[in-house]
C-alpha cells in the first residue's frame, strides 16, 4: 500500500523561537484536508538545506520510501535550496517511483513533470529531445530561483545594515512608530529563514524583545 509522508524543514542559520514550523504545518494540514489524505508520518528538522546527507530526518524518511510513496512539502525550498544537488536527487526519487508534491510549486511536482515526460515519449526524436530538455530546464530554473532568492535577500539585509543610519542616535529598542522598511523586512524574515534575527536587530536598531513583539504581530496579521 502506498504511503504519504510530510516533510518540514527550517534552517539552523535562522533564529529559533520566532518562527518555527507553523506556516508549513498549516499548509500541509490544509492540503491534507482538501485532498482527503492522511500522513503516515510527519518528518521535521531544524537543519540547513545545503545538502541531503547532513539531514538526519531526511535520511530516515528516504530509507523507508517505497515505489508509489508520496512526500508532500509546502514548497520546493523545504526539499532543497541547491539547484545541482536538488536536480540530481529529484530525478533519483522520480525514477524510483516516488511522488514529490510541492504545494506552492505545483509545476515542479512529479505528477506534472511525469505528464510532460510522457508526452515527450510520444513525439519524434527532435520534439522528444526538445521537450525533455525543457523539463530539465524547468526543474533547474525553479531550484536555482529558490537558491538565488535566498542569496539576494540575505545580501539585501546585510547591505541595509551597512547603509542604515538607524544604528546610532536612538536608544536600542525605542521606536516611535514601526517603519514600512521594518515591516517589509519582517515579512521577508517570516518567509526566508536564512535571514538572521540579529541582522534585523542591528539594521533597525531594535532589541530582541522589540523584534519579537513585531514578529508576533506580523504572524497574527496585525502589523
Amino acid at each position: 500500500m502506498c504511503k504519504v509522508y510530510s516533510y518540514m524543514r527550517i534552517s539552523t542559520e535562522e533564529e529559533r523561537g520566532l518562527q518555527k514550523f507553523t506556516r508549513q504545518e498549516n499548509a500541509l494540514q490544509k492540503y491534507a484536508k482538501e485532498n482527503d489524505i492522511e500522513y503516515l508520518l510527519e518528518f521535521r528538522e531544524d537543519k540547513s538545506g545545503k545538502n541531503f546527507m547532513d539531514r538526519k530526518q531526511w535520511q530516515k524518511l528516504e530509507s523507508i520510501l517505497q515505489p508509489g510513496d508520496t512526500i508532500i512539502f509546502k514548497d520546493i525550498c523545504r526539499f532543497t535550496r541547491q539547484a545541482e544537488q536538488g536536480y540530481i536527487k529529484y530525478m533519483e526519487l522520480l525514477n524510483k517511483g516516488i511522488e514529490l508534491i510541492f504545494i506552492d510549486n505545483q509545476t515542479v511536482s512529479t505528477p506534472y513533470i511525469k505528464q510532460l515526460l510522457n508526452i515527450a515519449k510520444e513525439q519524434n526524436l527532435v520534439a522528444k529531445t526538445s521537450l525533455e530538455s525543457t523539463v530539465k530546464l524547468l526543474l533547474i530554473v525553479e531550484l536555482d530561483r529558490a537558491e538565488q532568492e535566498r542569496a539576494i535577500t540575505v545580501q539585501r539585509i546585510k547591505d541595509g545594515i551597512k547603509a542604515s543610519d538607524k544604528k546610532s542616535g536612538r536608544p536600542i529598542g525605542k521606536l516611535d512608530k514601526i517603519t514600512d522598511e521594518l515591516k517589509a523586512d519582517i515579512q521577508l524574515f517570516l518567509t526566508d529563514r536564512t535571514i538572521k534575527q540579529v541582522d534585523l536587530m542591528e539594521k533597525h536598531g531594535i532589541s530582541r524583545n522589540t523584534l519579537k513583539k513585531y514578529v508576533e504581530l506580523a504572524k497574527a496579521g496585525e502589523l
